[in-house]
C-alpha cells in the first residue's frame, strides 16, 4: 500500500509505457514521482510489435536483459505480402544496422507494461491504481494538479508542479482542453484476434511482423507471441469492411482471410482464441505538447496508424525525453510551456517522419517495391523510419521519391508548446 499524501514533483496520469517510462526515469533522478493508473495492471492492451529503436530507452530503464531472457519471439524484420501472397523481400534490420538493437522483440503488452511499471516502483515511484484522473486542477492558467477518483481512497485532490498526461488514447488533458485534431485522411477501423498453432515462416522470419494486403488499401498484421499465439488484425476503411449484408465480426474476418493467399495458408487449421476486438484507428494531433504545469506524453500527445508499430515506439522515446526536460525544468522552475518546446519540436518531427510513410502505404499508386527500386539508399533511408532512426536525419531525398509515386502530406504545426500571450 501506498501512503497517501497530496504534493508531488510530478504527477503521471497513466502508467503505460509513456508513463512508466517517465515516472521511473524521474524517480530514478531522485524526483517524488506519483503514477495515477484507472486499471489494476497487468490489463490487456494491443501493439504487440516493438521497433528496433525501442532499444534505447529499454536500455535506459535496465531491462534489457530480462527482455534477452524472455521467451518472448525475436523480431528480425518486416515483411510485406501482396493479396495473391507473393512475399516481399523482408527488411531485415541487421543488415541495415549492425548493432544489438536490430534484434528486437513481439511482447504480450500487459507483460511488457507491467515490466516497465514494476522498474517505476522499484525506482521509487509511488503508483495509484484504479485511480481515475477526471481533472485538472488550475490557478489562472497554470495547471496546479488533478482531481482523481481512488477505489482506495475516495476523491482525491492532488498537487505538483508538473502533470504529465500519459493516458493514452483517453487523452484526459487534451479532451479537457479541446487540443484534438483528427487526421483528415487517416480513419481506419481495426478488428483483430489472436489465433493458436498458427503457421510461422522458417529461420530469422519466425518472428517476423507480417504485413498483408487487402483490397483498398487495407491490411492484416500477422504478430508472433509466445505461447504458440498469433496476434491477427484488420485495419481498413469502415465501408470496405461493413461492406455486405452482416455485421458479424467473427464472419466478416473469416470474409477477409480469403482475400490474402498468405493469411489463408498460415491460418489453414490454427485455432482462433478469444473474442474479435474493434476500435477505431482514428490518427490525431494534439495541437499543443504543454502548457504551464502540463505535458503530454505518448498517445495523449498523438496516435498514428498502427501500421509501422510506432506507438510503443514514440511512447518510449516521448517518456525518456520527458524525464530529462521535466527534472530540468523543475530544477529551473517554475515549470512552464516553454519548458517543453524542444521536446515539442522534436516529437512533432519524428511523428510527420513516420506520417509521411504511413500516407505513401496508403497511397493506390505506391509501392514499397517501386520506391526501392530507384536505388539502395532509398531502401536504407526508408529502412531508418521502419526501424524508428528518425532523429537528426535527412529524408529529403526519401521524401521527394516518395512523392512522385504517392500523396504526401503537408506538415501540420501541431503539438508544439502553448506559450501565453
Amino acid at each position: 500500500m501506498i501512503s497517501l499524501k497530496t504534493q508531488y514533483d510530478a504527477i503521471v496520469v497513466g502508467a503505460g509505457p509513456a508513463g512508466s517510462t517517465t515516472g521511473a526515469l524521474l524517480a530514478e533522478k531522485g524526483r517524488d514521482v506519483l503514477i495515477v493508473e484507472k486499471e489494476k495492471f497487468p490489463r490487456y492492451h494491443v501493439g504487440e510489435s516493438l521497433m528496433p529503436f525501442c532499444y534505447f530507452p529499454l536500455e535506459r530503464l535496465g531491462l534489457i536483459d530480462q527482455l534477452m531472457e524472455s521467451g518472448n519471439p525475436r523480431k528480425y524484420c518486416v515483411q510485406f505480402v501482396r493479396e495473391d501472397g507473393f512475399l516481399s523481400q523482408p527488411f531485415y534490420f541487421f543488415q541495415h544496422f549492425d548493432h544489438p538493437s536490430s534484434t528486437t522483440w513481439q511482447v504480450w503488452r500487459e507483460e511488457f507494461d507491467q515490466m516497465i511499471l514494476d522498474k517505476a516502483r522499484e525506482n521509487g515511484a509511488s503508483v495509484l491504481e484504479q485511480t481515475k484522473a477526471n481533472r485538472l486542477i488550475k490557478q489562472g492558467d497554470k495547471v496546479t494538479g488533478i482531481k482523481a477518483s481512488s477505489q482506495e481512497f475516495g476523491d482525491l485532490e492532488l498537487t505538483a508542479p508538473v502533470v504529465i498526461d500519459a493516458s493514452g488514447r483517453d487523452c484526459f488533458a487534451a479532451h479537457k482542453e479541446n487540443w484534438m485534431v483528427r487526421d483528415p485522411e487517416l480513419k481506419k477501423v481495426a478488428l483483430w484476434t489472436y489465433y493458436k498453432n498458427a503457421k510461422r515462416d522458417p529461420g530469422l522470419d519466425e518472428g517476423a511482423t507480417t504485413v498483408a494486403y487487402l483490397p483498398g488499401k487495407g491490411w492484416f498484421w500477422y504478430i508472433p507471441l509466445s505461447g504458440d499465439m498469433v496476434s491477427v488484425g484488420i485495419v481498413a476503411e469502415r465501408d470496405y469492411l461493413f461492406n455486405g449484408s452482416t455485421k458479424d465480426h467473427a464472419e466478416i474476418f473469416q470474409r477477409e482471410i480469403k482475400n490474402n493467399a498468405w493469411i489463408e495458408e498460415h491460418l489453414q487449421g490454427a485455432e482462433q482464441t478469444g473474442e474479435y476486438r474493434i476500435t477505431g484507428e482514428y490518427s490525431y494531433r494534439n495541437k499543443y505538447c504543454s502548457m504551464d504545469g502540463l505535458v503530454l506524453a505518448g498517445d495523449a500527445l498523438g496516435f498514428l496508424d498502427p501500421v509501422f508499430s510506432s506507438g510503443v515506439f514514440l511512447a518510449l522515446k516521448s517518456g525518456t525525453m520527458l524525464a530529462d526536460e521535466v527534472d530540468k525544468a523543475l530544477s529551473a522552475g517554475p515549470v512552464n510551456a516553454q519548458s517543453f518546446e524542444q521536446y515539442g519540436k522534436r516529437m512533432q518531427s519524428s511523428i510527420e517522419t513516420m506520417r509521411k510513410i504511413v500516407y505513401a502505404f496508403y497511397d493506390p499508386q505506391f509501392s514499397f517495391g517501386d520506391l526501392v527500386k530507384r536505388g539502395d539508399h532509398l531502401r536504407s533511408s526508408l529502412t531508418d523510419c521502419l526501424i524508428g532512426n528518425v532523429d537528426d536525419q535527412d529524408f529529403k531525398e526519401l521524401f521527394d521519391s516518395m512523392s512522385d509515386l504517392a500523396h504526401l502530406p503537408e506538415p501540420v504545426e501541431h503539438g508544439l508548446a502553448k506559450t501565453s500571450g
